[in-house]
């Protein structure tokens, strides 16, 4: 998941429901899809860190993956999506609007030389090296999975990898990144949500339905991604 938390269009989770609206932007030449906020709040998790920002003369609550923050301190962002109602189980607190961020810059964020490139559900920070995973009995490999996708979509595999990234109680699921050495040219990590429980760098098998250019909304596309998981023991 390039980044930070896979999320939903439109779905209701455990968590909280998403809509389909979004921050009102920063519209500036540069960028007119950045977004520059002034921290007023700060509010630390093991996983997230809650800041109430002001934007454009409004106040909102933003989260992102646990980071250093100050209150009075600048950011930018680009990607961000609502959820109505969500619950922090950490904090014991419901939020009736919230916007979940994909990164927080300290810098302004340039406008891409093109397009947006679909979110394809990739690790940020690529290929993890020293990663060889040996497969369970009745795996598939990530290299065989997306090599031979259009066989998979929509039946149920058991997938072997070690954890990568995890971000977790994001619509009600924890969102998974696996690799296990296989794979070339992106190609080399799989998204997985589950309700199940795993640490950073544990070696699991999940069981679940492929789902096949998944579209979320907001940009986040997956080619390939497993759905409703289960840890297999």
């Amino acid at each position: 998941m390039r980044s930070l938390f896979v999320v939903l269009a439109v779905l209701i989770g455990l968590s909280g429901c998403v809509k389909k609206n979004k921050v009102p932007t920063v519209q500036t030449a540069a960028n007119p899809a950045m977004h520059e906020v002034k921290v007023n709040e700060v509010i630390q998790t093991s996983q997230y860190t809650y800041l109430k920002v002001s934007e454009n003369g409004a106040e909102n609550w933003i989260a992102v993956t646990a980071q250093e923050a100050a209150k009075d301190e600048i950011y930018y962002y680009q990607d961000a999506l609502e959820m109505a109602n969500f619950k922090s189980k950490e904090l014991n607190r419901t939020f009736e609007k919230i916007y979940f961020v994909q990164g927080l810059s300290k810098q302004p964020i340039a406008a891409p030389a093109q397009a947006a490139i679909p979110h394809k559900g990739k690790v940020m920070d690529g290929k993890k090296d020293g990663i060889s995973v040996s497969p369970a009995e009745g795996s598939t490999s990530i290299a065989q999975l997306y090599a031979g996708a259009a066989n998979f979509g929509g039946k149920k595999v058991k997938m072997k990898g070690q954890v990568v990234k995890i971000n977790e109680e994001v619509m009600g699921k924890n969102w998974i990144h696996l690799q296990d050495g296989t794979g070339t040219t992106g190609d080399f990590d799989l998204a997985v949500t589950t309700l199940d429980k795993v640490k950073m760098d544990e070696v699991v098998t999940f069981e679940g339905t492929i789902s096949l250019k998944k579209d979320f909304g907001y940009g986040y596309f997956y080619d390939v991604i497993m759905e409703d998981a289960k840890l297999v023991k």
